[in-house]
């Protein structure tokens, strides 16, 4: 297979890259700059230089399919940040497969996130869920993720060949996101508190999300849906976890939400200092008591997804990082 990739140099299109390339596919990754990109070379991608929105039907001729991971995960961000964030995961959606539908390549792979069901206070939904917009987004990337899942949707219903993965929150080696970072001192024993600690995700190993969107496109329908989920647990289990696999005690305090509020309007100014993202009004809509949680059934019953568990993937995390 010949696949036309975007988000390569990112961590959970970086993976998948790994995994076409080590089972014998052709990959040409889209990369804004090639000089960055030295781990697509070393693994024997072809480069294609741009940015999304430059994609055009020409630079996918001859591909068998299209893996569109490219996007802005980041919460909490400045509202002038907003539009840029809304360029890349909405319109760059949208330049891709009509692109791929250009080209008439035959299959083409949309990695969305399971913030596209919103705040699902405790429910464990599923792929049929349909979200209640009229009470609003949770943060500027819950509403383009959202607004992009909708466009794949429109897109397949005019006949475009797209199926859609829906990750959970993806942690393993290489993650630079803001989890990742707390992952990360916690597995040092630098963290000395949990903040947002009833916060609920599907924690999924990177390698696991990987497969699994090479799965979809091996053995999904087109215009179906795919959650890739992972162990459903709140933030303290999760950071807990951590620790524990990096030979720490877990930290014993949480920080409470009226603190992080109270700092909130100086955020803007003194959050980079504090190791705090400059928009607390979102990250704590975002966080503080949210659950994210789905049932990954379908995929395992029609992909053959098979996620480790949580203490299984951040004992690997742990030996990764040794």
């Amino acid at each position: 297979m010949k696949a036309f990739l975007t988000g390569g140099t990112g961590f959970v299109g970086g993976r998948l890259a790994r995994l076409l390339r080590e089972r014998g596919d052709e990959v040409v990754a889209l990369v804004r700059s090639p000089a960055k990109a030295d781990g697509l070379r070393r693994l024997g991608c072809a480069l294609a230089e741009g940015d999304l929105g430059a994609v055009t039907g020409s630079m996918l001729d001859g591909c068998d399919a299209v893996f569109h991971c490219a996007a802005v995960y980041e919460i909490g961000i400045r509202s002038s940040e907003t539009a840029s964030m809304w360029r890349i995961n909405v319109e760059g959606t949208a330049r891709v497969l009509d692109a791929a539908v250009e080209a008439s390549v035959p299959s083409i792979v949309y990695v969305s996130t399971a913030n596209v069901f919103g705040d699902t206070k405790g429910a464990v939904v599923d792929e049929t869920f349909v979200r209640d917009v009229s009470r609003g987004f949770l943060s500027a990337y819950d509403e383009t993720k959202y607004r992009a899942h909708e466009l794949v949707l429109a897109r397949v219903a005019d006949g475009a060949p797209a199926r859609i993965a829906i990750p959970g929150a993806v942690y393993g080696p290489g993650d630079t996101s803001q989890l990742g970072e707390l992952i990360r001192r916690a597995m040092a024993g630098r963290l000395p508190y949990v903040s947002f600690p009833t916060a609920g995700v599907m924690a999924c190993y990177v390698d696991d999300v990987a497969a699994g969107i090479a799965a979809v496109h091996d053995r999904g329908g087109v215009g179906e849906e795919y959650v890739l989920g992972g162990e459903r647990v709140r933030m303290r289990e999760l950071i807990d976890a951590a620790a524990r696999a990096g030979g720490r005690k877990p930290p014993r305090f949480a920080m409470p939400t009226w603190v992080i509020r109270a700092m909130a309007p100086v955020a803007s100014l003194a959050g980079p200092a504090l190791g705090l993202p400059p928009n607390l009004h979102e990250t704590i809509s975002a966080t503080d008591g949210v659950t994210y949680w789905a049932d990954f059934g379908k995929a395992q019953r029609g992909l053959g997804y098979a996620p480790r568990s949580l203490e299984a993937g951040m004992a690997d995390l742990a030996r990764a990082a040794a």
